[in-house]
């Protein structure tokens, strides 16, 4: 798909990058857009230009200045991370919540928030709450520097922005609410996870010590061709206690607001009535301060044993000597080197491939499976750097110095937190989980079962002993169409259970 990859580990190599290559090279983060794109013919840049090591764009800073507060997410700031990110919940919940409605744990560790934005899509969840928010975004340009532009100004149609060629978006900024704010998400799906948005709302309101809404924001998406204001019912609110007569009125404005489509999904219709509904419910929400009700306190991450939601980042020279260099084109004899199942591997052959293609073909390591090759179902999923992911949505390149495990690598005995050296047998043991699918009779047809075992199996690293809550949340985005669903919950809480009696 791509014949030439680089991985900058500055702003400015990215830029330089951008400045040679131009409308030939794209670049590339999280990659859960790209891929696909790639992969369906949408898109034809054949230079990638891996932005995920850059030092730095991994950081969400809170500052305040003249006692205004202000997040500032870096361009690879996950989803994850913003859920994990306490000072995010609390001062920009309307995009938390966001985040964590986002496609499943596994998206949500590669997908950033920088790439929602850049990809336009007016149903893309985390650009209404932040268009709610007032935020900007800052691109830059080796060319011309830094350049800050409002919502309005960088989103121009759908799938449409003004960031040009030579540019990278490198921040977003995001006013923090303040004490008398308080802000919300809502979104309309056809299903609770993995669900791209009908239609989505959010609030954000200011009140008056008595209660009264002195200023109201409400944005709405998936119903326009960019994210779209409901200007009137935020000019209405203004000044008036939210009373149910109040509520119905500002959601009727805000409906009036709406101009959707029909489509496969749903019909304009019906969008522009549940934009009314959803209005509703979360101006009830804010008055009544329930907003964070149902908010998860340990969010499930699939994150292991990590705590940062950071994978890759090639601290030590030897790392940094395997990943491609920026100043030429890696040729395609060089292979990927990194350490896969607790050995280190090179894959000959694997540039230009997703990482499930190189494990499958090159590494002949067969038991990750490609089931849509979308990340809808979640059968390919692996650990990279401890996190799980959708492999088919991550470049094979991406895993040049990092700690790659399938679910082959699942029964080795693990040492504290290092895999030890795998040892191929017939008697090899199981991992528990494993057994405990067996036991249970998890395993139907079977295909989906590598990829729920290790999302289960992460999840036991994170959280040792999970609700069945807990439990759901990570599996979420994994599909099993024998619908074989209780009995694989049962072998997981058996799993922990097993676990439990052996600390």
């Amino acid at each position: 798909m791509w014949h030439t990859y680089y991985a900058p580990s500055t702003v400015g190599e990215a830029l330089d990058l951008l400045r040679r290559h131009g409308d030939a090279c794209r670049l590339i983060a999280g990659g859960s857009d790209l891929i696909l794109e790639l992969e369906r013919g949408v898109r034809h840049q054949e230079i990638l230009v891996d932005i995920s090591r850059v030092a730095g764009l991994d950081q969400i800073v809170h500052t305040t200045a003249d006692g205004a507060g202000m997040l500032t997410l870096g361009a690879n700031v996950t989803h994850n991370q913003v859920v994990a990110t306490a000072g995010a919940v609390a001062l920009a919940f309307p995009l938390a919540r966001a985040c964590w409605l986002v496609g499943a744990p596994q998206i949500r560790n590669r997908g950033t928030v920088a790439g929602n934005l850049i990809t336009a899509s007016p149903a893309n969840d985390t650009i209404t709450p932040l268009w709610a928010m007032d935020a900007t975004v800052t691109l830059a340009s080796a060319a011309r520097g830094e350049r800050t532009l409002p919502f309005d100004q960088f989103f121009l149609g759908v799938r449409r922005t003004a960031l040009l060629a030579d540019e990278m978006l490198v921040h977003i900024n995001v006013p923090a609410l303040k004490p008398s704010e308080r802000g919300t998400f809502l979104k309309l799906g056809l299903r609770q996870a993995q669900a791209i948005s009908l239609i989505n709302v959010a609030v954000v309101l200011d009140f008056g010590s008595d209660g009264v809404v002195s200023r109201a924001r409400i944005a709405l998406g998936a119903v326009a061709p960019t994210i779209v204001r409901a200007s009137q019912a935020e000019s209405y609110l203004a000044g008036k206690a939210l009373t149910e007569d109040v509520i119905d009125q500002a959601s009727a404005l805000a409906a009036d607001a709406a101009r959707p489509i029909s489509d496969i999904r749903a019909s304009a219709d019906y969008r522009r009535d549940m934009v009314r509904v959803y209005t509703a419910r979360a101006l009830r929400e804010l008055r009544d301060g329930t907003e964070r009700v149902g908010w998860p306190e340990k969010p499930v991450l699939l994150w292991g044993s990590r705590r940062d939601g950071v994978a890759g980042q090639a601290a030590n020279t030897e790392a940094t000597a395997r990943v491609a260099p920026v100043s030429s084109t890696p040729p395609h004899g060089d292979g990927i080197s990194f350490t896969l199942n607790g050995r280190p591997v090179t894959l000959q052959g694997a540039h230009g491939k997703t990482l499930l293609r190189a494990l499958r073909e090159d590494a002949g390591l067969t038991g990750t499976k490609e089931g849509c090759a979308e990340g809808e179902c979640g059968a390919c999923t692996v650990w990279l750097d401890g996190m799980a992911v959708m492999s088919c949505l991550v470049p094979a390149e991406r895993a040049a110095g990092c700690d790659i495990v399938t679910v082959e690598g699942l029964s080795i005995p693990l040492v504290g937190e290092t895999l030890a050296v795998a040892q191929s047998s017939a008697t090899e043991s199981l991992h528990p989980l494993q057994q405990a699918f067996v036991d249970a009779g998890a395993v139907q047809c079977g295909y989906c079962t590598p990829g729920i075992l290790m999302s289960a199996a992460n999840l036991m690293q994170e959280v040792p002993h999970p609700t069945q809550t807990q439990v759901k949340e990570a599996l979420t985005g994994n599909l099993c169409r024998c619908t074989g669903y209780y009995k694989i919950l049962e072998a997981v809480e058996a799993a922990a259970s097993v676990e439990k009696a052996v600390q």
